[in-house]
């Protein structure tokens, strides 16, 4: 007999459905501008064709396709990718060809340009969209320890958490 260890609390998010006009031109700007992995670029027949790209390092993919969501292409926003260094990876998306926002944090009066003083963990931000206009945010989260810590933390205080995404996300749509 085998027995499994199970984690009933447990819930990854493995896959976001991002809508496209263009199948191939989100492939291109995913993988060249963004530098996402190609995983999968399957066709079942004129009317579905799903694309799954992932950003290098992450357990969570995104996929873009043709007859896999009804939901309008240019209507996701606010998709993050949580990074180490976010200058670095900033300048390796300008590099690539993508149109990014600058980095901001945010302080004790709003928003206010560049890095964190401190690179407090989800303290920098900056924003980037695909060619249908799907906005997503670079997230800056630094090492700690020689570790990379977990994109949120665990918390039982859930009214300070919706006020701090709340927050990030107004400053977000500022810009």
């Amino acid at each position: 007999m085998i027995a499994y260890e199970t984690n009933a609390k447990r819930r990854d998010r493995q896959l976001g459905l991002v809508p496209a006009t263009d199948v191939d031109r989100a492939k291109d700007f995913y993988t060249d501008k963004a530098g996402f992995d190609l995983d999968v670029d399957h066709r079942a027949g004129d009317d579905f064709r799903v694309v799954q790209l992932t950003p290098p390092g992450s357990a969570c993919s995104i996929s873009v396709g043709k007859g896999i969501t009804k939901t309008a292409p240019g209507s996701v926003e606010g998709l993050h990718v949580v990074v180490t260094d976010i200058v670095a990876a900033r300048d390796e998306l300008v590099g690539r060809g993508a149109d990014v926002g600058e980095i901001f944090h945010l302080g004790e009066s709003g928003q206010a340009p560049g890095p964190h003083p401190e690179r407090a963990d989800h303290g920098a931000f900056a924003s980037f969209s695909d060619p249908d206009g799907n906005t997503w945010v670079l997230g800056g989260q630094p090492k700690r320890d020689g570790r990379v810590t977990r994109p949120v933390e665990p918390t039982d205080d859930i009214a300070a958490a919706i006020a701090g995404y709340e927050r990030a996300f107004a400053a977000l749509t500022e810009r």
